[in-house]
C-alpha cells in the first residue's frame, strides 16, 4: 500500500528556531521552513545560520527558498544540501530552467514548485511534469495580487482546477492550496478546506499550529464516507457482477473504485 501523501504543511518562519521543534511537533504531516516571505532581509543570512545548525537527518523538514530572482537563491539552495532538508519549496515558481537549477544541487530532492504568478500558471503544466516536482502548490493570495483579482473562490474556480487537471495528467499527487488568513475562525478554515477538497485539491498549507487538526480531518475519509464505501464494496462482493443498486443508487466500476480509494485511505490514516 502506497505511503499516505501529506495533508497539511506547516509554516514556520526561519528566524525563530526556537518554533522549529515545536512545529515539528503540532502534528501537520510536513513542516516547511520559511527563508521567504516570513523573514526580513536583514535577518536573511542570521536566519538561514540558525536553520543549518538546527537541521538533522532525524527530524526532516521541507524549506522555502528564496525566489530564483533573488540575491539569495543561491545560498539558500546550498543550504538545501544539507542532510534533513526532504524537500524544497520554490516560491514564484516559473520556468523549467528554475527547477532544473535545483535538481543540479540535489538530483534526489523533492521540490514542491508554488504557482502564485500569471507566468507560473501559463507553465504549470510544463512544471508539474518536471521530474522532480511532487505535487503543486497555490500561492492563492500572491496570485491574486499578481493579477488583480478580487475574491477566492468563483474568482479563482477556474485556475484552481486547472491545476488539479494538470497534477491528474501528469501522473502527480493533487495539488496544495493557499492559506486560510483567518488562523482563529474554525468555520472559515472548514469551508476553505472543504471547498478545495471538492475541486480536488489534496491538502492545505497551514499557517498557525491550531488548524493543523481541522485541516487533517477535512482531507481525511469522515466515518460515514468509510461506512458508505464498505457497504458499496460489500454489496458488489455479494452480487458476483450482477448490477446492485446501494441506498437507492445503482453501483458502477466508477462508483467501486471510488470506494476502494475511500478505503484505502482510511486504512493509511490509520498506519502508525
Amino acid at each position: 500500500m502506497q505511503a499516505a501523501i501529506a495533508r497539511s504543511y506547516l509554516f514556520v518562519p526561519a528566524n525563530r528556531p526556537e518554533r522549529f521543534a515545536k512545529a515539528c511537533a503540532a502534528g501537520a504531516d510536513a513542516v516547511i521552513v520559511d527563508l521567504e516571505d516570513a523573514v526580513p532581509p536583514a535577518e536573511k543570512l542570521a536566519a538561514r545560520c540558525a536553520l543549518a545548525a538546527w537541521l538533522s537527518p532525524a527530524q526532516p523538514v521541507l524549506v522555502r527558498i528564496n525566489s530564483a530572482d533573488s540575491a539569495w537563491f543561491a545560498d539558500d539552495l546550498a543550504l538545501c544540501a544539507l542532510p534533513g532538508v526532504s524537500g524544497i519549496v520554490l516560491p514564484k515558481a516559473e520556468q523549467l530552467a528554475q527547477l532544473d537549477a535545483i535538481a543540479a544541487v540535489r538530483p534526489d530532492i523533492v521540490i514542491l514548485p508554488l504557482i502564485e504568478t500569471a507566468r507560473g500558471f501559463s507553465n504549470a503544466d510544463q512544471i508539474a511534469r518536471h521530474p522532480g516536482v511532487q505535487r503543486l502548490l497555490f500561492g492563492a493570495i500572491d496570485f491574486q495580487l499578481d493579477l488583480g483579482i478580487d475574491g477566492d473562490t468563483d474568482a479563482l474556480l477556474y485556475f484552481r482546477s486547472q491545476l488539479v487537471l494538470w497534477s491528474r495528467l501528469a501522473a502527480i499527487a493533487a495539488p496544495v492550496d493557499g492559506v486560510t488568513t483567518a488562523i482563529h475562525d474554525s468555520d472559515q478554515l472548514r469551508a476553505d478546506t472543504l471547498y478545495a477538497r471538492r475541486l480536488g485539491f489534496g491538502g492545505k498549507l497551514c499557517i498557525h499550529p491550531n488548524q493543523i487538526a481541522l485541516v487533517n480531518r477535512c482531507f481525511s475519509p469522515s466515518a460515514q464516507e468509510v461506512a458508505w464505501a464498505r457497504r458499496i464494496l460489500a454489496a458488489a462482493a455479494a452480487a458476483q457482477g450482477a448490477a446492485v443498486a446501494v441506498d437507492g443508487k445503482m453501483v458502477d466500476l466508477p462508483v467501486m473504485r471510488k470506494a476502494q480509494g475511500i478505503v484505502d485511505e482510511a486504512a493509511r490514516r490509520m498506519e502508525p
